[in-house]
């Protein structure tokens, strides 16, 4: 066990390389939380116009979670930490918090970041291993940005099952999973954006004939999913413009007005087309009810499977 602050970071499971970086970029994030509180966050974003620099910093990262409603009596275990983008709004709604992260460093970050949160303990090392030393059980496990990776890590057939099914003993009874994954049918990739983690146009619209090791789903590719692994009582959010910098949740029952759909200039970490206008594309879309098959993110709400 070490300590960054008043945060433990539990390296029994660490197998002492990261397998998984944005490369010497880290260091510079390492430096910059150091040297900087997360108040001056985006005073150094715009000193240092990189993608990497926003994506892991912005705190408007953070809007993924900022509105769900969790209690200062819950308790969170967060998988895929990363640098800590979301953490701090779980540190700050929930009661505790147990990040998982593959790499060391990525876990340095995010425990410098938030070195003065008491209520948070960073656990270094593959979820496989790590979770089979897992003795608590949590009201909430979060997959933002991870669920798509479920090939990479657990390295078996039906990948997904088996991924939320090692979650589920995890949760206490009534416990929810939450997931924020991108659309592989989402609008922007239609208009001219990348595809999020490859970026080759099209990549997911065509089922990635091109991609091994990751996969982003249609909303009824889910569900087909989750019917399938057992996880039969879910609900859908659609972040808006994606989950990554998300400005709106909407739901079912709180869907956008016409027009409202005008911050659509997404991948910001690389060229697109720009092949039609997107507000007024999604104008058309709400007119016709499918605006759920569309959204470009999703949002989902997976309560504990009963076994």
């Amino acid at each position: 066990m070490e300590c960054v602050g008043k945060v433990r970071l539990d390296l029994s499971d660490y197998e002492g390389r990261d397998l998984y970086s944005d490369g010497d970029v880290e260091d510079e994030l390492l430096e910059i939380v150091t040297d900087y509180e997360q108040e001056a966050y985006d005073e150094v974003i715009k000193e240092r116009p990189s993608w990497p620099v926003l994506y892991h910093l912005s705190g408007q990262r953070e809007n993924i979670l900022s509105w769900y409603p969790f209690a200062k009596t819950d308790s969170v275990l967060e998988i895929g930490a990363g640098c800590g983008a979301v953490t701090g709004a779980l540190l700050d709604r929930a009661g505790s918090v147990t990040a998982v992260e593959l790499s060391k460093r990525r876990s340095m970050i995010n425990a410098t970041r938030h070195k003065n949160s008491e209520n948070l303990e960073i656990k270094v090392g593959n979820f496989n291993t790590v979770e089979q030393h897992l003795t608590e059980q949590y009201d909430y496990v979060t997959l933002i940005g991870v669920f798509e990776y479920a090939k990479v890590y657990m390295g078996c057939e039906n990948p997904y099952h088996v991924f939320l099914d090692k979650i589920n003993p995890h949760l206490k009874e009534g416990g929810k999973i939450l997931i924020a994954i991108e659309n592989r049918m989402g609008l922007k990739y239609f208009a001219g954006c990348r595809e999020d983690h490859v970026g080759m146009y099209f990549e997911g619209i065509e089922d990635y004939p091109n991609t091994d090791g990751v996969h982003t789903f249609s909303k009824k590719e889910l569900e087909q999913l989750f019917d399938d692994a057992g996880y039969l009582k879910r609900k859908f959010y659609y972040p808006y413009p994606d989950y990554k910098f998300p400005t709106t949740i909407y739901s079912d029952e709180y869907l956008p007005q016409y027009g409202e759909l005008y911050r659509n200039i997404r991948n910001f970490d690389g060229d697109r087309w720009v092949l039609f206008d997107e507000t007024r594309a999604f104008d058309g879309i709400l007119k016709a009810g499918l605006f759920d098959q569309f959204s470009n993110s999703f949002f989902i709400e997976l309560e504990k499977k009963v076994v």
